[in-house]
């Protein structure tokens, strides 16, 4: 029972004592190049994986919800839409799914009550968004149970306002977009002010592996908070509406009133939009030299402007960098190391992670070969 849709059609039956009526799901994700880009509006290019969160779903004559999650099979939460009291940043999952349906009734919609039984395999703790995979996947579900015809991008919305302003995380739009509106073997080239986005082709010749080298994730979240303020910061001393808007001659005129931290991670911010645009015209042109070269400058930023970058993880990209050369792309990424690699090149890489990283730090990271997956559907 290792696929996810049996899993949770199980627990359903085991905790409900009845049949399901659909299934539904959302992926995971990885973002290629964009990095601190989402909440400083710019652009960014993740790709879902085919990593997912799904939904068994029984429909309610009244407006109250059950769930359970296969994390804790034998806890059902339990609440009514439109009162769903304090909802708190805790990590625990069902406040994730009280935001939705919070911030549907937020937004004048209403919808008839659900039992759910939630299954995953997307990592947790990983950076991959198992969060939005799960706000997106519930809020998918609400949507065609309740005939409420919401665009995926409406769902994405209505889930990023729900952990934004409810859950008070502040975060973007990148992982919900990418989790409701991904296209099979393709990244998404998502403009994350105007939000509109562009599907972008993954060349046939290049795997796609994610590297979890299990980073203390309480620390990269504090750090990731950290420059949020840091950008916040420096947008109000510039006047802008958001660090988007910079430009390089602005940035210079700035250096007198910007503090020499400042003026470098107002730096990365304003060049990696720039390369990302760069970085999906390559993939569409297969130009895989060009992709290359933007992905070490992204990772060279994040660690010489940024500062976000693990030494351990700063060598094993190396490494990794050394080994590739210019038949594809490696850098960090939300805490992981994204690798797009020419096929030829997958087991090396692989055995090249293996065998360093666990000589280095006595510990094995994760390796996730993935592909390009589609975004949140009934199943």
């Amino acid at each position: 029972m290792s696929n996810p849709a049996q899993r949770a059609t199980k627990l359903f039956v085991q905790t409900f004592g009845t049949a399901t009526d659909e299934l539904y799901q959302a992926p995971g994700r990885i973002n290629i190049i964009g990095e601190h880009s989402d909440y400083n509006e710019g652009l960014v290019l993740p790709v879902a994986i085919n990593f997912h969160t799904v939904i068994a779903v029984k429909h309610r004559d009244d407006f109250m919800f059950r769930a359970v999650s296969d994390v804790f099979p034998g806890q059902i939460e339990q609440w009514e839409f439109g009162q769903e009291g304090d909802i708190i940043d805790d990590g625990h999952w069902h406040h994730y799914l009280k935001g939705i349906t919070a911030a549907m009734a937020q937004s004048g919609l209403s919808a008839k009550g659900l039992d759910l039984a939630i299954v995953g395999n997307v990592p947790l703790g990983a950076g991959l968004s198992s969060s939005a995979a799960l706000e997106i996947a519930f809020g998918t579900a609400i949507s065609y149970a309740d005939q409420l015809h919401l665009s995926p991008l409406a769902i994405a919305q209505i889930a990023q306002r729900a952990e934004s302003q409810l859950m008070r995380q502040e975060c973007g739009i990148m992982d919900q977009m990418i989790s409701a509106l991904a296209e099979p073997d393709h990244a998404l080239l998502i403009d994350c002010l105007a939000l509109d986005s562009e599907p972008i082709k993954i060349p046939d010749s290049l795997s796609l592996i994610v590297i979890d080298p299990q980073l203390n994730r309480k620390q990269f979240t504090q750090q990731f908070f950290d420059r949020k303020q840091e950008c916040k910061q420096i947008t109000e001393l510039l006047g802008l509406d958001s660090l988007r808007d910079l430009t390089h001659l602005q940035l210079q005129r700035a250096k007198q009133i910007l503090s020499t931290t400042q003026y470098h991670r107002a730096l990365h911010v304003m060049t990696e939009t720039q390369r990302t645009a760069s970085a999906a015209r390559a993939l569409n042109e297969d130009n895989i030299v060009r992709f290359s070269e933007l992905m070490r400058h992204s990772h060279h930023s994040l660690r010489e402007n940024f500062d976000v970058v693990d030494p351990l993880v700063d060598t094993l990209v190396s490494s990794i960098n050394e080994l590739i050369g210019d038949n594809g792309g490696v850098r960090m990424s939300d805490g992981c190391i994204i690798v797009l690699v020419n096929h030829s090149l997958t087991d090396k890489v692989i055995n090249l992670v293996e065998t360093q990283y666990h000589q280095q730090t006595g510990k094995d990271a994760i390796i996730h070969l993935c592909s390009a997956s589609k975004g949140a559907s009934r199943i």
